[in-house]
């Protein structure tokens, strides 16, 4: 029984480790919209077997971040519109503000201690449009608020929160905004931390829900400024030897 459990352990970690890769490569525009992503060549290329590129392939698609086709297998969607952005913020009021409210009961010191060093990881990563800035900048951004959705104590609304991705972060790296709203950001993300502290539901609850209101605001503003001026994807001749994309 142990030998079987400690198997299975090593294997969701590497799903994990498939998947966060999977995620830098369509953050950092290796993979770009309409671009088919091969479960094969992602192995090869990963060095690792099928089965976790398989298992990493249908999480990013619950996401949204990747789709799956019949008989063509999965590709790089297409960047979210207005609408489709205004929809997820919607999805994250609901979802992260009670979360927020329902973590104030598990408050204890090495959360908010990890808490206070995902936002110095915030302020600290540059505030360009490149990829490596908004990885970066993601990564500490995403932590914070998994951070507060895994000490909720509530799997439901946990597999809700992670279904919603990182669609935000692609469509900033495809209109080439990169991250214009990193002090407001961290300044609500401060004051949420200051209300975790003092474990107060009712008000982690709205701050939260300010932040992702705030959040939803910028980053459609964002959306309407670049509309029309986004950036051409890079050359299809440069993509088109990827091992992620060649099943060969």
């Amino acid at each position: 029984m142990e030998a079987h459990e400690d198997a299975v352990l090593v294997r969701s970690t590497l799903v994990d480790q498939v998947y966060e890769r999977l995620m830098e490569l369509l953050l950092d525009g290796t993979l770009q919209s309409g671009d088919p992503v091969s479960i094969d060549g992602t192995a090869r290329y990963l060095g690792v077997s099928p089965t976790p590129v398989r298992e990493a392939l249908a999480r990013l698609e619950s996401t949204g971040n990747v789709v799956r086709t019949a008989m063509r297998g999965y590709r790089v969607p297409e960047m979210p519109d207005a609408k489709e952005i205004a929809d997820v913020m919607d999805a994250r009021l609901l979802i992260e503000s009670r979360l927020a409210e329902l973590a104030c009961a598990q408050v204890d010191d090495r959360l908010l201690d990890a808490l206070e060093k995902a936002i110095e990881e915030q302020e600290e990563a540059p505030h360009t449009s490149d990829a490596a800035a908004i990885r970066k900048y993601h990564r500490a951004d995403e932590r914070f608020h998994r951070l507060i959705a895994e000490h909720a104590g509530n799997a439901a609304l946990l597999r809700a929160y992670e279904a919603l991705g990182g669609h935000g972060q692609r469509f900033r790296l495809f209109i080439g905004v990169g991250v214009q709203d990193s002090g407001p950001a961290v300044a609500e993300h401060r004051e949420l931390l200051a209300s975790l502290r003092r474990g107060y539901g009712p008000e982690a609850y709205r701050i939260m829900h300010a932040h992702i209101a705030g959040v939803k605001e910028r980053a459609l503003a964002e959306y309407a400024e670049a509309a029309g001026g986004r950036p051409a994807s890079g050359a299809a001749s440069e993509r088109l030897g990827s091992p992620v994309q060649n099943g060969q």
